[in-house]
């Protein structure tokens, strides 16, 4: 007799339970597959710590390969569920499409960042749901802070070194806390010429910090914050984002270069294209976290509309502890109803307390109902996550231990691009890579989801402007260069996209010819006679100083002229019309729409 097929889908604080749980259970007697975009789980709740340099990236992540040796890995995102023919279709990471069998169906994908219908929002902000998005948080407010440093005016330093954090939540919270002790330590080293000091104003419209914690645990947030020097404005929003600042609910312009958005999360869109009984865009299912029309499908964590047993007629909130203890009721209910373990359980879990991680020594923690604060509160809350954290413990407290006794390094690595990790996405834990594989627009579709040109950053892909454009969040089909003149787009190879290299063509073709890796690096200009068509590549020195880019005459008068931050035309001195103005450092805006999602709590968790 053949073996049961499991598919579990996501390995975030539920599917990684799961897996983990059913693994040991089943005991080699049934096909274990495990669905995830990336080949780690992430320890979200020290995703702080991460953007603030006092972690490395690995630290906070577990390899699913070595601690899952039993489950077979697929790298991929979910496209399409067919729940009556028992299959799943995905995309892998280059692109390839798949298809899953199975007899059983764990969805736990997670959630991604909750919009909000603000203009601009979308179009300037950046969520903190992945790693990626803690790496550019991390590289972007050092770049800020350098910028700062070496600015003329008062005003630009001022409104480089201004940090706006949208949502009092636990994750806000912390970004708020560790980014203030983070460009204080920089500016101790490297002081602003006007003396200045960084910035950081921290947003939501409940009437207190971390409204969803006891009141004395949210007072010593609230000092601690204030004593560092962050601006707390309760019962103030963001109205608009624009590229030099937000409009809050209250009037003020603040002059910004960083919008980081924690106002919560929502459900994976992936569980609304199963036409199923929702609540809030969570999947409806009964005390055993099993679909009560489809047996053989189960959901956890935040996707799942949970009953809550201690709180009749509630459902548990989108928090890691409770995807956690999910993730094993609903293992040990998989097995049961596959005759390879025991009875069927229900999910039943009372809160033991919450802790909050404000940075250095300062926390606030309510272990057992027992409220602390300072040192006690701190050494409570760095315990917790040693023992809840999976794996890589040693590391982290050696990290910890060199954070305490050494100077953090404040440098920028330009891994991780502005357009690379846009607000609206359905994949927070994967970063956008030009040029990268497509994705397919049914399951994974929603509101939104352009690329834009990341010119502070040093370029990035076009703006996506057609409905046949990639699933939100998604990497493109690839990046095209236009002829000038022709408005024909012509696909690069990915090799060539990362490079930066213009497509190969013949002098006078228009299309840009191939150069060595390190003639781009140099900025040399294009090979090719006068008239062909080529356009000159500027260097490094001259983009940041604005210059405008070469452009033909013709493609300057015409609407077929090239894409931005292309290559292409004559030089910049022929040109008829004026200089594009500068971009924006963030992805472009698309339509958002409003959930009724908990605050961003997910990613803290419980002693």
């Amino acid at each position: 007799m053949s073996r049961p097929r499991i598919l579990i889908v996501g390995a975030g604080f539920a599917g990684y339970r799961t897996a983990r749980t059913l693994s040991r259970l089943t005991r080699g007697r049934a096909h274990i597959t495990l669905l995830n975009p990336t080949d780690y789980f992430l320890y979200l709740p020290l995703l702080p710590q991460v953007a603030a340099g006092i972690l490395e990236p690995r630290r906070v992540t577990v390899s699913l390969s070595d601690s899952l040796p039993d489950v077979r890995l697929v790298l991929g995102e979910a496209d399409r569920i067919d729940l009556d023919d028992g299959t799943l279709r995905y995309t892998g990471p280059e692109g390839e499409e798949g298809s899953l069998s199975y007899d059983r169906l764990v969805l736990a994908a997670g959630s991604v960042n909750k919009l909000l219908p603000i203009p601009g929002v979308a179009e300037h902000a950046h969520g903190f749901r992945g790693l990626p998005e803690a790496l550019y948080l991390r590289d972007h407010v050092t770049r800020q802070v350098e910028l700062a440093a070496s600015a003329d005016e008062p005003k630009a330093c001022a409104a480089r070194c201004t940090f706006v954090v949208v949502g009092a939540g636990y994750t806000g919270t912390e970004v708020a806390a560790h980014g203030q002790m983070f460009t204080d330590a920089q500016v101790r080293k490297h002081p602003l010429r006007q003396g200045m000091r960084p910035r950081w104003m921290l947003l939501d419209v409940a009437p207190r910090v971390l409204p969803e914690m006891d009141a004395k645990l949210s007072a010593t947030a609230d000092r601690v914050l204030r004593q560092r020097g962050v601006d707390v404005r309760m019962g103030t929003s963001v109205k608009e984002a624009t590229h030099d600042g937000v409009v809050l609910t209250d009037g003020e312009f603040v002059e910004t270069r960083t919008l980081v958005w924690c106002v919560g999360v929502r459900p994976d869109p992936l569980v609304e294209s199963l036409g199923l009984p929702m609540e809030k865009g969570r999947l409806l299912v009964d005390p055993h976290l099993q679909v009560p029309s489809r047996p053989e499908l189960f959901a956890c964590g935040d996707v799942a509309a949970v009953p809550d047993l201690e709180n009749p007629g509630s459902y548990t909130p989108m928090t890691a502890q409770h995807a956690w203890r999910h993730g094993k009721v609903a293992a040990e209910n998989v097995a049961a109803s596959l005759g390879l373990g025991g009875s069927r359980k229900p999910y039943r879990h009372r809160d033991l307390g919450f802790v909050v991680d404000l940075g250095g020594a300062k926390a606030a923690a309510n272990p057992l109902g027992v409220t602390l604060s300072g040192v006690p509160a701190g050494a409570v809350t760095r315990g917790y996550h040693l023992a809840a954290m999976p794996g890589n413990r040693v590391r982290v407290a050696a990290d910890w231990l060199l954070d305490a006794v050494l100077p953090r390094q404040a440098v920028q690595l330009g891994l991780v691009r502005s357009w690379s990790v846009p607000l609206d996405t359905s994949s927070p834990e994967v970063a956008r890579v030009a040029g990268g594989p497509g994705r397919r627009a049914d399951a994974r579709s929603g509101p939104g989801a352009a690329l834009a040109a990341d010119t502070d950053d040093g370029g990035g892909p076009g703006r996506a402007g057609s409905p046949d454009e990639p699933a939100k969040g998604h990497p493109g089909s690839g990046t095209t260069q236009v002829r000038p003149g022709s408005g024909a787009a012509q696909p690069r190879t990915e090799p060539e996209t990362a490079k930066g290299r213009p497509l190969a063509g013949p002098p006078g073709s228009g299309h840009g010819q191939l150069r060595s890796e390190s003639e781009t690096a140099k900025g040399r200009p294009l090979a090719g006679p006068p008239g062909s068509g080529h356009g000159q590549l500027r260097s490094e020195s001259e983009t940041a100083k604005g210059r405008p880019a070469a452009a033909t005459e013709s493609a300057a008068a015409t609407a077929d002229e090239p894409a931005r931050n292309q290559p292409g035309g004559e030089p910049a001195k022929k040109q008829s019309a004026p200089p594009r103005p500068p971009g924006t450092d963030h992805p472009a805006p698309g339509p958002v729409k409003r959930t009724d999602a908990p605050d961003d709590d997910s990613a803290k968790g419980d002693s």
